[in-house]
């Protein structure tokens, strides 16, 4: 396939998912729980990571919409697709994961959360395993001194892909819940010492999950 027949299909591709994802979600009802000390954070220009398992994070794209939040996304293939559906509803983009361009994803996290930017991170993908806290966030943490404030989200009803990470689409007119944690910072001294901190971090994910469950 010739160059500009795949940037012609890459085109189309984006504009009909950017349509559909902008329809569905006009009709989702949120509730919010929690948001009060990342805004905080927010005004006082203080700088912070959200962390969310790659599976939900649909209803964030609409939550976060507009905000200009720099968020990583993967140099594979489909991660083209994500980028520049994320950019059409106001996200900055990050390039690279855990499995490539990792390096340079850590670079790019770090040089934001410098500029006094927060950063969205899904700290599973782009290819899992699923609901496991890989190490990058950890250490860009570590490295700039920041928080991480973890996201949980469920729909009351939704489709789910029959992908790794079972990605969630709520349905028309869903409740959805996002529930965030207490900014939660990383205690350690080193990368290495950060890396050994993904345990902990799972389970503040998972219990921003059962947060949002509990709606």
């Amino acid at each position: 396939m010739s160059e500009a027949k795949r940037n012609w299909k890459l085109t189309i591709t984006v504009g009909f998912g950017s349509v559909i994802i902008r329809a569905l979600a006009l009709t989702w009802r949120f509730r919010i729980t929690n948001a009060a000390p990342w805004r905080e954070l927010r005004l006082r220009r203080q700088p912070f990571i959200f962390a969310f398992w790659h599976g939900t994070m649909l209803p964030l794209v609409w939550t976060h919409r507009g905000e200009g939040v720099p968020v990583v996304i993967s140099e594979h293939r489909d991660g083209e697709i994500i980028a520049r559906i994320v950019e059409k509803f106001g996200f900055k983009t990050i390039r690279g994961s855990s499995s490539r361009g990792a390096a340079r994803a850590l670079m790019g996290i770090v040089r934001e959360l410098e500029h006094g930017s927060e950063v969205a991170v899904t700290p599973d993908g782009p290819r899992g395993p699923a609901r496991r806290f890989a190490s990058g966030a950890l250490v860009a943490a570590q490295r700039v001194g920041v928080p991480i404030v973890g996201v949980g989200v469920v729909a009351s009803r939704a489709w789910r892909l029959n992908s790794w990470d079972r990605f969630m689409i709520p349905k028309p007119f869903s409740r959805v819940h996002v529930a965030y944690t207490l900014p939660t910072s990383v205690e350690a001294t080193s990368a290495r010492e950060a890396e050994g901190e993904a345990p902990r971090f799972e389970s503040l994910l998972n219990d921003a999950l059962a947060e949002a469950e509990r709606a």
